[in-house]
């Protein structure tokens, strides 16, 4: 399988570069001819051929990517604040499809949409597909202590989002809606939930929104402030009855005009009869995906990002986490701490988009990291 995926990374590589000398695009940045796509994404008719390398250790820790996206920069447009005519940016439509594979079998193929309505002042979301995912559950049993499940989830998800600008602030507040149709195969009959062999899951929430960044790939500065209440019931056609409640803030705030502190910090909570593979998790570099779960989960980040040149940056960042069951009390587990360090480089200068390796080490293994943009998202 690993030869399959790196022979198919390579001709969709190669595929790319034919594609951009087709278009006549070139990757050199005007200024300082130094490697950049700002001109392949803003002058190939929008269309970025993007390969990329999962690196996630709970799939396997290595697998392939081959997604097509389609960036469509909407230009600032003239509006009045105050009596006085200003531009306002607006983010961009962004529309991409594609697959993904790793090594321990997991598959996924999937379609979104990220775009702006600008009469109605609106941002919307929407995305769906097809996952087959191998991933390792964690419980731990009183004499016996922590055991591992292997579990092969294989889901349609099809999530919407719509929200709309408060006034003329950086404020939005709209609903977010989330269907899974699941089947679970089972590798350890021991930790089997009937209810979760075949479900759906229709979860509609409240969304409350504040982004103030600067930039939506690389920021610099400002807050983006995400805040959602969702519920499952059987009346709106889930099989599970559960509410959550997730508040998640970013905040950037230049040092210096080349060192860029960044926080994070994230809160949720789950109660009621939901599946063991929607309870959150401890979500870290370092820790593998749904290796710390619980109804209640609370993160605390920072990464601090040093340009030390117009191209290059280096960054560290060290963050922890914890996760507590229903039945637990807060202070029966202990904080999972993880950090680490890696570099980025200024790929899109006119996007200020920023691409870069990371590595880091939580409580028991290392991971590694492709980052494209910024590392935390919502």
């Amino acid at each position: 399988m690993r030869k399959k995926i790196l022979l198919f990374l390579a001709l969709f590589v190669f595929s790319t570069f034919a594609f951009a000398q087709r278009q006549k695009v070139s990757f050199k940045d005007s200024l300082d001819q130094k490697l950049d796509l700002s001109d392949w994404v803003l002058t190939a008719n929008g269309f970025i051929p993007f390969p990329s390398i999962i690196t996630e250790p709970a799939l396997g820790g290595f697998g392939g990517a081959l997604f097509g996206v389609f960036v469509d920069p909407n230009p600032p447009y003239r509006d009045s604040v105050d009596g006085k005519e200003v531009l306002t940016r607006v983010k961009p439509n962004i529309y991409g499809g594609g697959a993904a594979m790793t090594v321990n079998g997991t598959w996924v193929v999937g379609a979104a949409a990220i775009g702006v309505i600008k009469k109605w002042r609106s941002n919307y979301r929407l995305a769906t597909g097809y996952a087959d995912v191998n991933l390792e559950f964690y419980r731990t049993f009183p004499l016996v202590g922590e055991k591992k499940f292997e579990f092969n989830i294989r889901t349609i998800p099809i999530t919407g989002q719509l929200t709309k600008q408060i006034g003329k602030s950086d404020w939005y507040a709209g609903l977010n809606y989330l269907f899974l149709k699941t089947d679970l195969g089972l590798a350890n009959y021991e930790f089997h939930d009937e209810k979760a062999v075949n479900t759906i899951i229709s979860r509609p929430s409240i969304l409350v929104e504040y982004d103030g960044r600067d930039n939506i790939f690389s920021p610099d500065r400002g807050l983006h402030w995400i805040n959602l209440i969702g519920t499952s019931a059987e009346w709106l056609g889930s099989d599970y009855s559960y509410g959550l409640v997730s508040t998640t803030a970013f905040y950037w705030l230049p040092v210096t005009p080349s060192l860029i502190s960044g926080f994070r910090a994230e809160v949720q909570h789950l109660w009621g009869d939901a599946p063991f593979y929607m309870l959150p998790f401890v979500n870290l570099r370092g820790i593998p995906v749904a290796r710390y779960q619980g109804n209640m989960v609370a993160t605390a980040e920072t990464e601090w990002r040093w340009d030390f040149s117009p191209r290059f940056s280096v960054v560290g960042f060290v963050g922890s986490g914890k996760a507590v069951m229903a039945e637990d009390s807060w202070g029966d587990e202990s904080w999972k701490t993880s950090g680490g360090a890696g570099g980025r480089y200024l790929i899109a200068r006119k996007l200020k988009l920023r691409m870069g390796l990371d590595i880091a080490r939580g409580p028991e293994e290392w991971a590694y990291y492709f980052v494209f943009g910024t590392s935390w998202r919502k």
